[in-house]
């Protein structure tokens, strides 16, 4: 492979022994748990089955025009921070219109047709292969998985993307090693009533030579052929490191009324203090900028997506570490003075978890440690690569994704900047709820690297996936508020949490 690049299988190598040094860290911190405070007792108490389900990303857009919206999960367009309803061409898609049928059902029972499938029965790739299928049906397409069974039987299921102007799906994945024993499947599902209809594919061996002409892919030196737009990651340091958060916003700057459930990603990364543990993630997931309040109930879920529920329950007891409720946040000013998308160069921010009294454990009594019980990873405030075309400047970005539960999800391709204020992923296809995950640059082949932004914008009529810059802002300054700054008791709803006017 040239050079490494942690992919398709970010990672085969990933779901090699290599993955025993995290599991065993969180065993050996295993039988010294403490009973959780009164604040994070309720904190999870207060995630009810409701609640749960109401909770959408906080998943923020910008259109053409510049105006900024909260994107909902159906691909609605809420304006965020103004009253300019999205253009008409930018909304969500026009629903189908309901077909006849018994009490008002869609009356399709016919499940999406899977055909063209590539490679074929028997195929010999390479170590890159870009894997497609045409499917089509008459209600739409609403999500298509393709499934990929190793030589010792395990699977991985990534997410391809569709190809403009056609009924074909594909997705170019790498990393493959030799051998006879492998297979691959589609999955497919449309978007009739009543949760839609399920296809399966076949399942279609073939076989690995990466010694010979298979494959249609490879190292291209940064040219793109590399690239992944959305696909299920294993294992690994990052996977432990990163979860998923779960956080309130009021639904008016008076903090009266109903606040609104929101999701959002996170990453404990090395903080070199006592007493505390610090995650990183987006300041728009910390901070409401229009109604201008902290976050409330917030709680992080590291490595959910090795529950043994079914997915995102928000049982502590069936998630391998566990849930921690974070005391505080710390945003720069710039960002609560300015309404997205003006504040998008501070769109960075800190939770800070105490290590006494806020861990409900899980599977694992791991350390109520938090960054002792997962694999932190390092943060860096120095310049990345970018625009390097010996694709030195390869960057994964990963997140907890709301449609794709409860599976942790990453994009990955070479970076560039978009304006003077971000990094710019051009092709990543992460959805809501990734918000605050990671980029990690470069990605070693146990999981692991220096977190250099996390997910914060897109556009609406294009892909793509905007992140701070950390080195040369405010964030390093903001780290160290989130190293030192003193634990006091919560406050109001709304007023937990520091605003910091960091050079």
């Amino acid at each position: 492979m040239k050079h490494t690049h942690v992919r398709l299988i970010a990672a085969l190598a990933l779901l090699s022994p290599l993955l025993a040094g995290p599991l065993l860290v969180q065993m050996a911190h295993a039988g010294n748990s403490q009973s959780p405070d009164a604040h994070a007792a309720r904190v999870v108490e207060h995630w009810t089955k409701q609640r749960r389900a109401d909770a959408i990303p906080r998943d923020l857009v910008i259109d053409p025009r510049g105006y900024g919206y909260l994107r909902k999960p159906d691909g609605s367009l809420q304006p965020h921070g103004h009253r300019v309803a999205a253009e008409s061409t930018l909304q969500h898609p026009t629903p189908l219109a309901k077909p006849p049928g018994a009490g008002g059902g869609s009356g399709d029972s016919t499940p999406p047709d899977i055909s063209g499938m590539n490679p074929v029965s028997g195929d010999e790739i390479g170590a890159s292969h870009t894997f497609s299928a045409t499917i089509t049906d008459a209600s739409g397409i609403k999500s298509v998985s393709f499934i990929i069974q190793y030589p010792d039987g395990l699977t991985q299921k990534f997410t391809p993307g569709q190809d403009a102007g056609s009924d074909t799906w594909s997705a170019t994945l790498q990393g493959f090693t030799d051998g006879n024993n492998w297979a691959w499947w589609v999955e497919a599902k449309d978007a009739a009533g009543k949760g839609g209809n399920r296809a399966t594919s076949k399942v279609v061996p073939f076989i690995v030579n990466t010694g010979g002409s298979g494959g249609d892919g490879g190292g291209d030196g940064g040219t793109g052929s590399d690239t992944v737009t959305n696909a299920a990651w294993t294992g690994g340091a990052v996977q432990t490191a990163a979860g998923r958060i779960y956080f309130e916003m009021p639904g008016n700057s008076k903090r009266k009324g109903p606040w609104s459930g929101y999701v959002c990603s996170g990453t404990v990364v090395d903080d070199g203090a006592t007493g505390r543990s610090v995650v990183l993630t987006a300041a728009h997931c910390v901070y409401d900028d229009v109604n201008k309040a902290f976050a409330r109930n917030v709680l992080f879920i590291p490595n959910q997506a090795g529950t043994t529920g079914s997915g995102t329950d928000l049982n502590c007891d069936n998630d391998p570490l566990g849930c921690w409720a974070p005391a505080f946040g710390v945003v720069d000013d710039d960002w609560t003075t300015r309404t997205f998308p003006d504040n998008i160069p501070w769109d960075y921010a800190y939770y800070v978890v105490s290590d006494t009294g806020a861990h409900v454990p899980g599977i694992f009594t791991s350390s109520d440690t938090l960054d002792e019980a997962t694999s932190a990873l390092p943060i860096s405030f120095q310049d990345p690569i970018y625009d390097n075309n010996t694709g030195t400047d390869f960057t994964h970005a990963l997140g907890y994704s709301y449609s794709d539960d409860p599976y942790f999800m990453y994009c990955a391709e070479d970076m560039t900047t978009e304006g003077t204020a971000n990094w710019w992923l051009p092709n990543c296809g992460l959805s809501g709820g990734s918000s605050g995950g990671p980029w990690v640059q470069p990605m070693d082949t146990s999981g692991s690297g220096p977190v250099i932004s996390v997910n914060s914008w897109g556009y609406t009529n294009s892909p793509g996936m905007a992140g701070p810059k950390l080195a040369g802002t405010s964030a390093e300054c903001l780290f160290i508020e989130a190293t030192t700054n003193p634990f006091t008791a919560p406050g109001s709803d709304g007023d937990a949490g520091i605003a910091e006017g960091c050079p």
